[in-house]
């Protein structure tokens, strides 16, 4: 393995190389913090706040709850909820008697959560009263025991109570009488009885929580993660952001079932003593009104999110000093979107930049980020603490030289154990190099420059080929989405007989240009500029928006999905 140089480390406020970890669970890491800041805020939601001290309660009366309907060390309970307080409750209560959180997305389909349920052997499960129709369609096909319902409305004060009714709760179908179901409050209170021993001592190399992803293949599969790998990630994050300080504000949007608002937005703060604003559902309207409204420190965000912000009016007088950190992950942000959103920042009062981070599901979230005070235009910054980048030839273990593209490898104690009952796919992820470390190969092209600086490139398998030519449909975004006229752009590829592939562009223009004919051909002419021949899209469709996933990403593959079912 190359040593890479780091000359830049006193230059930005000495961030270690190495760190020492927590040595147990999660659940101790908040524990331990808590014991410092007892007073100190964990998460506030709708308007309420919740202090560290409290918070270890309500985990606590959980846990207990959890172990009086029977749930054992090492069974899967599993978590369909939006960020709100039993979210967060039941993932560190899950956490402390020894079992794994399988975390699964509330807008999930009936057969994505069967799935997810059947893979995990899930024996309970906690979601929302609206969700109580799905499960109950599938119950008979999965190994659940245990359904747990709750509202919004079981942790607000009656005065909200009301207004939540008012506003969402009548618009909610009302869950049968004779439901086999166990309501949450029902839940928390029948726990109080329960006096055996209910706390659980886990090792840092247990296993803790499930999240999902395609993968290298592209297929759902569930990724096992360890105490570890979230303990250190939350080190990782406060010792790359030394401005953090007990108590700063998180806005935490990004939703628990994902690695990015799971890892970054929520443990790196209740492990550190920072403060969790929950936000449950946003949109770029209300996450305007939250900015203004709670003036957070620190913001994490996919770049569909900011690009959405710079179109709204709402957000002109808001004064954003407050902030001291301002990431983006989860997708590739582009060139000109940062540079756009950076002048937004300044114009707003804020002293920082967006600073691009990478990571995979399979390493919780990020393991690369920006530095504070360096940067390089294109770049995800520089490994994290005890994190090792290596580039390697696509398809071998051979590391290329500086410079030179192939596909991202990360060895760290935030990779993943594997996948959930896949060893064949955990095999082809997981690899020995020969130099006593376990490298996990992303499947994502990149390189690195002599400073140790990453660049992402895009997925391998989203490479387009065309005429024998490898067109990288980022580097054809980045392009288009600098030209006046465009906002944001997406790039792909579609079968074509003579050329094998051929590139189609999707552009997402700015507020009072035309799509029309002319537009088409000034964007194409400018593309003529830039862009070499073989890579110019041969086809450039106007839309009003982007389909996105379920976390905010641009979802290329329903366009590629749609260009196939139209024969195009």
């Amino acid at each position: 393995m190359r040593e890479i140089k780091m000359p830049w480390l006193k230059n930005l406020g000495g961030v270690p190389s190495h760190l020492e970890y927590q040595k147990g669970s999660m659940y101790e890491a908040v524990e331990s913090i808590a014991g410092k800041y007892p007073d100190y805020i964990a998460y506030d939601f709708m308007g309420s706040k919740t202090t560290y001290k409290t918070f270890i309660k309500e985990i606590n009366d959980c846990a207990r709850a959890l172990k009086a309907i029977g749930v054992q060390e090492g069974e899967a309970v599993t978590i369909c909820m939006p960020n709100a307080p039993q979210t967060l409750i039941m993932f560190y209560a899950v956490n402390l008697i020894g079992a794994v959180s399988n975390m699964v997305h509330p807008l999930s389909s009936e057969k994505e959560i069967e799935f997810c349920l059947r893979e995990s052997g899930s024996a309970v499960c906690l979601t929302l009263d609206q969700m109580y129709g799905k499960f109950e369609n599938i119950r008979h096909n999965v190994p659940l025991r245990s359904l747990i319902l709750t509202s919004v409305k079981d942790v607000l004060s009656p005065i909200k109570k009301k207004g939540y009714y008012l506003v969402e709760g009548r618009k909610i179908k009302k869950v049968p009488k004779d439901a086999v179901i166990i309501w949450w409050n029902s839940f928390i209170k029948n726990g109080k009885g329960y006096k055996a021993e209910y706390a659980v001592r886990r090792k840092d190399a247990d296993p803790a929580a499930i999240l999902y992803s395609g993968g290298t293949t592209g297929t759902m599969k569930g990724i096992l993660l360890s105490n570890l790998n979230f303990n250190a990630l939350a080190a990782q994050i406060i010792a790359t952001n030394k401005m953090f300080k007990p108590g700063d504000k998180m806005l935490a949007v990004m939703p628990m079932f994902h690695g990015f608002g799971l890892g970054v937005s929520i443990h790196s703060m209740a492990a550190s003593g920072g403060r969790c604003i929950l936000i449950p559902r946003f949109n770029a309207e209300s996450y305007a009104k939250l900015l203004k409204k709670h003036q957070p420190n620190f913001i994490a965000g996919v770049p569909t999110l900011y690009e959405a912000l710079l179109r709204l009016p709402s957000l002109n007088k808001v004064n954003l000093a407050c902030l001291k950190g301002v990431f983006s992950g989860g997708d590739s942000l582009s060139i000109e979107l940062k540079k756009r959103f950076d002048k937004f920042l300044r114009a707003h009062g804020a002293h920082v930049v967006v600073r691009e981070g990478y990571g995979t599901t399979e390493c919780v979230t990020a393991s690369c980020l920006t530095p504070v005070h360096m940067e390089k235009e294109g770049s995800i910054g520089l490994p994290f603490p005890d994190t090792y980048y290596k580039i390697v030839k696509v398809g071998t273990c051979d590391e290329v030289s500086y410079g030179k593209e192939g596909e991202i490898c990360i060895a760290g104690p935030t990779v993943m154990m594997g996948y959930l009952n896949h060893p064949e796919e955990t095999a082809s992820a997981l690899k020995d190099h020969g130099d006593g470390l376990t490298w996990l190969h992303t499947g994502d092209l990149g390189m690195m420059d002599e400073d140790g600086f990453v660049y992402f490139r895009q997925r391998i398998k989203r490479m387009i080929v065309t005429s024998g030519y490898n067109v990288y449909p980022s580097q054809i975004e980045n392009i288009l989405d600098a030209h006046d006229f465009v906002h944001m752009s997406c790039v792909i590829g579609v079968p074509d007989p003579l050329k094998m592939q051929k590139v189609v562009a999707f552009v997402v223009l700015k507020p009072g240009v035309e799509p029309d004919d002319e537009t088409r051909e000034a964007i194409l002419k400018y593309c003529e500029k830039h862009i070499a021949k073989y890579a110019i899209p041969k086809k450039l469709e106007f839309r009003t928006m982007l389909p996105k996933t379920l976390v905010g990403k641009v979802a290329y593959r329903e366009l590629e999905e749609e260009m196939k079912e139209k024969g195009a």
